[in-house]
């Protein structure tokens, strides 16, 4: 009994610094975006904002900004809620090679995307394509599409996780009882995979918000055109126009925390990514 006590002692001592430390190491991120949140906060005042915001190419990038990434994500759940449902219900010759494929986009370099497509597009079908039906190089659509390859990566990702953790001994009741195999999906399977739907679209659509590299070189940064906020802030800043750099970082740090606030409210708490 006499030695219980120094070992008590010992081991709370030690939880203490345990503890201490892990709080330490997390605080240390911690600190670091509210400093950054706060240095953005206090950088200018709201009237400049207001006023920057009144700026015509910030208006269109803008604009331009939210329906091509509302059209990137609306595409991106279309090919990504059948491609996780067959990677999560399907084995087939080829499925890991295609599970790296889709992957690809996630940790290529952005520049990579964007030089990637600007050659597609000047192969032979590429030029054809254009020439027959609609110009993509540094035109909007060629802002849809680079904003398209690597969202649609994200929410693929979301709907394997999705569909991972949904039981599919519910799908299989239903075809016992005379449901086909499309039938069983789209009424017992899609709807219980509702939130991680929602999830995957608004990662997609963050994540096409932000991107600035496969749009930088396959769409360029002319205003009045092709000009998309992170776009703003490149011009911006390369002009040294810090305050409308700002309000259109702002901008997207908005939509970003109402995205975030979204994916925690459907219960999807750590979205893929």
């Amino acid at each position: 009994m006499t030695g219980a006590a120094p070992a008590l002692t010992s081991r709370r001592l030690s939880n203490a610094i345990f503890h201490t430390s892990l709080a330490s190491l997390m605080g240390v991120y911690a600190v670091l975006l509210l400093a950054m949140l706060v240095a953005m906060a206090t950088f200018t005042s709201p009237a400049d904002l207001l006023r920057t915001f009144e700026s015509p190419e910030i208006r269109y990038a803008t604009k331009l900004s939210l329906i091509s990434c509302t059209i990137s994500a609306i595409l991106s759940l279309w090919i990504a809620i059948p491609a996780g449902y067959v990677l999560s219900r399907y084995t087939f010759l080829g499925k890991r090679a295609l599970d790296l494929l889709f992957d690809i986009p996630i940790v290529l370099p952005p520049l990579v995307v964007g030089i990637a497509l600007l050659i597609l597009f000047q192969t032979i079908p590429g030029r054809w394509f254009q020439d027959h039906y609609v110009e993509v190089t540094y035109r909007v659509p060629s802002v849809i599409i680079a904003q398209f390859a690597v969202a649609c990566a994200f929410a693929i990702r979301t709907m394997r996780v999705t569909f991972d953790q949904i039981d599919n001994r519910r799908e299989n009741v239903a075809r016992t009882l005379g449901c086909s195999r499309a039938a069983a999906f789209f009424r017992v399977t899609l709807p219980e995979a509702w939130p991680g739907v929602i999830a995957a679209g608004t990662l997609a659509w963050a994540r096409a918000l932000g991107e600035f590299g496969p749009i930088l070189v396959f769409s360029g940064a002319t205003r009045m055109r092709t000009e998309v906020l992170p776009t703003t802030v490149f011009l911006e800043m390369s002009v040294g126009d810090i305050g409308a750099a700002l309000a259109a970082s702002i901008l997207m740090l908005v939509a970003a925390v109402v995205v975030l606030g979204l994916t925690r409210a459907l219960g999807m708490g750590h979205p893929v990514a």
